[in-house]
């Protein structure tokens, strides 16, 4: 395609993620009017009722009730007509868990990111973590629990039996870190689960792997420069993910040739396991005896100011404008 195609840039959505999702929207559509792109932006959450002043889609305040029935009335629209590619940026749940791309198909347009299967299947921790298991990814031992499911002492001495404290409670479903509680004894467990359950019908109890934070894109099914991750906090949580200087990167990653080898190598495993195209992101723990651990694969990675695949895009040479080019011309293809 030698033109220019027409983009739908979708923002927003009704994740706990919705204001990321915004600030990631807002570069993507400041990158793709430098790049002279015919866009439109959509922010499903508003069904019918989109805002007509691109500034109200990345305002914090939203414009008007939303909602995940919204969705499909969105999907719906006829300003979907003439649309060549939809760029997706949003984040979490309903976005990025293969329900949208689901509503995409079904009305015929193209995407970015991963389609429908691997984004449900990178969203869901629990069977991404499964799937990791069978093609000997190494990932960190976990339990998974439903939100009827009661903790009683045999459910905590499983833990105790398979990681012991400190143990990582998480929402099956969420990103960012959403609702994610490290737990340094069996006291802990009760409210960490209760917050798991108040963003997911199933959470996640996970082995902590002391260590370094460590993550590798892939982009057209290459690995870009490997990326440490130095949090102010012990842990990249949300507000040292989103907040300027809370967080040190460096890349590529200052660990051993056979180290950084090792983990491109299970990102690109991890990746193909799910079954995921275009572009993702894989997190890493890396222990003290430099054994990385595969945590999970995000289909729709930040775009922020201080998102972290254009950060090892750039450490490569594309800048970030190149970066979302080459995003919608590999969706395209």
């Amino acid at each position: 395609m030698n033109h220019k195609p027409k983009v739908a840039l979708l923002v927003g959505g009704t994740s706990p993620e919705r204001e990321i999702s915004k600030l990631s929207g807002k570069a993507i559509y400041e990158a793709m009017l430098k790049l002279n792109y015919n866009v439109i932006v959509l922010d499903p959450a508003y069904g019918t009722k989109q805002p007509e002043s691109i500034d109200l889609f990345f305002n914090k305040e939203d414009y008007t009730e939303i909602s995940n029935r919204n969705y499909v009335e969105a999907i719906n629209l006829n300003l979907f007509e003439g649309i060549d590619i939809v760029f997706l940026a949003l984040h979490g749940k309903w976005g990025e868990d293969g329900t949208i791309q689901s509503l995409l198909e079904l009305r015929g347009k193209r995407y970015t990111g991963s389609k429908v299967l691997a984004s449900a299947l990178a969203m869901d921790k629990d069977m991404s973590k499964i799937i990791f298991k069978h093609q000997n990814i190494n990932t960190a031992s976990w339990l998974a629990i439903d939100k009827n499911g009661k903790l009683n002492n045999e459910l905590i001495e499983k833990i105790k039996a398979r990681f012991g404290f400190p143990c990582v409670i998480k929402p099956n479903d969420q990103g960012s870190t959403v609702g994610l509680t490290i737990c340094n004894n069996e006291s802990e467990i009760l409210s960490a689960l209760n917050l798991a359950f108040d963003f997911s019908e199933k959470a996640l109890i996970e082995e902590y792997i002391p260590g370094r934070e460590i993550t590798v894109a892939v982009l057209d099914n290459k690995t870009l420069p490997v990326l440490e991750i130095k949090p102010k906090h012990g842990i990249y949580d949300y507000e040292c993910k989103y907040t300027s200087g809370m967080s040190e990167y460096e890349v590529p990653a200052n660990i051993p040739n056979d180290t950084y080898n090792k983990i491109q190598q299970m990102a690109l495993e991890a990746f193909n396991a799910l079954g995921c195209t275009g572009y993702a992101r894989v997190d890493f723990r890396l222990n003290n005896d430099m054994v990385p651990y595969c945590l999970e694969v995000n289909t729709l990675p930040g775009m922020t100011s201080t998102s972290l695949v254009p950060k090892m895009a750039k450490a490569v040479g594309i800048s970030f404008d190149e970066l979302i080019e080459k995003i919608i011309r590999l969706s395209l293809k």
